[in-house]
């Protein structure tokens, strides 16, 4: 007689990351299948170096000059490794896909933890949503740019495609869509091909400049020319030049949070959100500066196209490194919209956006939030029909971008550095008692960003040269704040939880 012996089950350990948010009062919902290289590769796509220097590479250069950009680059990329340094730690102790918004309600604590997560939560919105369309938008130029070059040039006969082309941050909302709504495996083999592309791609486009160009200039020039040109931005103040020509290097240098807001579905979230934080800022750092030094005129696809008709009386060399440049436009935009989308998923599920049982859906299939996903293209497609018509639309959202979504950082930050320690519960990444005056150095400075995207760009001041910024914030913030006095702190609790932590039940 055979003795059968019982199957003992397999008891498979339960990933940290999804450990701590249990004990956070959060279900696993979403697929948590990403490991550390696609989260660094989406992390980095979202702040990827052509995307941020390359549409504002040649106004920020006639503000100060070729050393201002150089050095300028060199003192954003110090000041943002505190403000990286501060939310990795935050983001290894709250590995949760409300990120920002949600370590904004723990670190405030009951008192001021909900109106502290509502801010955050709706600046991180409006940042990232503004962020799709700036990642098309600035894309679309590229695509313009190639398809003169491939038809010939301004002085050949080239074709300069119509405005209407301008309408082509709707094709991208749209490919980001359907990009997203591809098999999981697929699309995160997407961004990994694009941390390669660009990390290849860059390193040519360093190489090949100075080595395909019959002229080049000389190092002095690159490190010691400051001038301004108030012919051209109406500046002649050089304190003033100069913080202008810092934007390029502020507005490229942030989106890593995007690897917080994949924590849910990262493995070991804990421990690998906060290195693909870190990671991302240091590999853009190098490559961003080494980009910066290989650019020493005023655009880069005449840069490109200079170089190498130069030399071999043909465009080809620069249409293929301009696909490049618009490849990484475009990863960068889908990354951003999959920060987005988890970002409005996160709050829908803490009922913090009307109708948020429609936007806090999943896909049965795909375990994405594919109805948060077409929320945030819907709204960005809307927000760029006005450039049809007005181009000064471009620089208001770049800035609307750029604060909304860096001033989302300064308040968990900010509570961070004010909680007491004992209501701290750090995780694997710990600052321990440095976490104050880093907190603090990152805390000023997010602040002096945000102010500094407030300010004119050009003078004089007409309705053409005007930054709509200030205007559009204080609108839509304004009515923010009007609905939390008048109807959402009645409500609005911050996070909710789904889990009873107690019992166990859902």
């Amino acid at each position: 007689m055979v003795n059968h012996q019982p199957e003992v089950p397999q008891i498979t350990e339960m990933d940290s990351g999804e450990k701590r948010l249990n004990e956070l009062g959060y279900k696993q919902e979403l697929r948590r299948e990403m490991t550390l290289f696609k989260t660094l590769a989406i992390s980095f796509s979202t702040m990827t170096l052509f995307t941020g220097i390359t549409p504002l590479y040649g106004s920020s250069l006639q503000y100060g000059g070729p050393a201002s950009l150089v050095w300028g680059w060199v003192v954003v990329s110090f000041f943002t490794w505190f403000v990286g340094i501060a939310m990795a730690e935050i983001c290894s102790s709250f590995p949760t896909t409300g990120s920002l918004y949600f370590w904004a309600a723990h670190l405030a604590g009951p008192k001021w933890g909900p109106f502290a997560s509502w801010c955050c939560a709706w600046l991180e919105t409006i940042g990232l949503i503004a962020g799709i369309g700036t990642q098309a938008y600035a894309g679309s130029q590229t695509l313009q740019s190639i398809i003169l070059l491939c038809t010939g040039t301004n002085k050949d006969g080239g074709y300069l495609a119509p405005k209407w082309l301008f309408l082509w941050p709707v094709a991208v909302a749209y490919g980001q869509i359907l990009n997203l709504e591809w098999h999981f495996k697929t699309s995160h083999a997407l961004f990994g091909s694009n941390e390669q592309m660009v990390v290849i791609g860059g390193s040519v486009i360093v190489i090949m400049l100075p080595l395909v160009a019959l002229t080049t200039q000389s190092a002095s020039y690159v490190f010691t020319n400051f001038e301004v040109a108030p012919e051209s931005t109406g500046i002649s103040s050089k304190p003033y030049a100069v913080i202008l020509s810092f934007l390029v290097s502020q507005y490229s240098l942030y989106g890593y949070d995007a690897a917080a807001h994949l924590t849910e579905e990262t493995r070991g979230a804990d421990k690998n959100g906060p290195i693909a934080i870190l990671s991302s800022i240091g590999i853009i750092s190098v490559f961003g500066w080494a980009y910066i030094l290989a650019l020493h005129f005023q655009h880069s696809a005449q840069i490109l196209y200079d170089a190498f008709h130069g030399r071999y009386h043909s465009a080809t060399g620069a249409i293929i490194l301009l696909f490049v440049i618009w490849g990484s436009f475009f990863f960068g935009g889908l990354s951003i919209t999959t920060s987005a989308a988890r970002v409005v998923y996160a709050l829908s599920r803490d009922k913090g956006i009307p109708f948020s049982s429609v936007w806090r859906k999943v896909h049965p299939k795909h375990k994405v939030p594919s109805n948060a996903v077409w929320l945030c293209a819907a709204i960005c497609i809307l927000l760029g029909l006005p450039i049809l018509k007005v181009n000064v639309v471009f620089t208001a959202i770049t800035s609307i971008c750029t604060i909304g979504w860096v001033g989302g950082y300064a308040v968990p930050i900010f509570a961070r550095m004010v909680m007491a320690e004992k209501d701290f519960k750090p995780g694997p990444f710990y600052l321990g008692k440095a976490r104050r005056p880093i907190c603090l150095v990152a805390f000023l400075w997010i602040c002096y960003t945000c102010s500094v995207f407030l300010l004119p760009t050009y003078y004089p001041i007409t309705w053409n040269t005007f930054n709509y910024a200030p205007v559009a914030l204080g609108v839509g913030l304004g009515l923010i704040l009007i609905w939390w006095m008048l109807d959402a702190r009645k409500w609005f609790k911050g996070p909710v939880r789904n889990i009873d932590n107690q019992n166990g039940k859902v």
